[in-house]
């Protein structure tokens, strides 16, 4: 935490730079140099091993860093990306609670577009080997009611028609949620809810639209599936 603390507090200074460099156009993705960069960071630009947080091939072992592994390369290009503060930009697109940049600002900001395309593809080839799982049976009912059915008198739609029935997500679109922490997926519905999470407008529509039970009973039974 002291060295994200630290790179957040030193950012500000390289971000026209760095946000300069990120508009040029990638090569061809290379998960070898992604799984470099991932595992072991690049002390030289201030980058930190990326398994430090999110565990070996992208199998968190902490709630609060969500798995990454079998995510789909282009979604997670995208995040990554989403996090970054552009050039004239006030904020990320991807901010943290309140509004206020997340940690990974910081950590995103010094990756070029390639790097993340990297680190992307790498991730999405590696197995998610210890899922989390879902853990309150009182809240089964619901979450399974609006994973399949949605929540027509919210006019909330159901989740599996974007994520997929299993929760596998659609490449290049949707995110994997089954295995993802549900605490993970809670807050992220809770960020979308109110704004501070801005990259996906469908995503805050839907999230506007409901309560912090439905949230929480949605964010455990998708962690469950399979």
């Amino acid at each position: 935490m002291l060295v994200v603390g630290g790179l957040l507090s030193g950012m500000t200074a390289v971000f026209p730079s760095i946000a300069a460099d990120a508009s040029a156009t990638p090569a061809k993705p290379d998960a070898a140099k992604g799984e470099q960069l991932f595992t072991n960071g690049d002390p030289s630009r201030g980058i930190i091993a990326c398994v430090s947080c999110h565990g070996a091939g992208g199998n968190s072992t902490i709630p609060a860093n969500p798995n990454l592994a079998a995510q789909p390369h282009e979604y997670l290009a995208k995040q990554l990306a989403d996090f970054q503060q552009k050039q004239g930009a006030k904020t990320p697109l991807r901010n943290g609670p309140g509004g206020n940049p997340s940690p990974m600002t910081a950590i995103a900001q010094a990756l070029t577009p390639q790097d993340m395309q990297n680190v992307a593809l790498y991730l999405s080839a590696q197995s998610l080997k210890e899922p989390a799982t879902a853990g309150q049976k009182s809240l089964v009912d619901l979450g399974q009611k609006i994973w399949r059915a949605g929540l027509p008198e919210r006019n909330v739609p159901a989740c599996a028609s974007c994520h997929s029935a299993n929760g596998a997500g659609v490449p290049a679109q949707y995110p994997r949620l089954s295995g993802q922490f549900p605490a993970y997926i809670e807050e992220q519905l809770k960020l979308f809810q109110d704004g501070s999470r801005g990259n996906s407008e469908p995503m805050q529509t839907i999230a506007s639209r409901m309560t912090a039970e439905q949230i929480k009973a949605v964010s455990d039974y998708a962690a469950g599936l399979r």
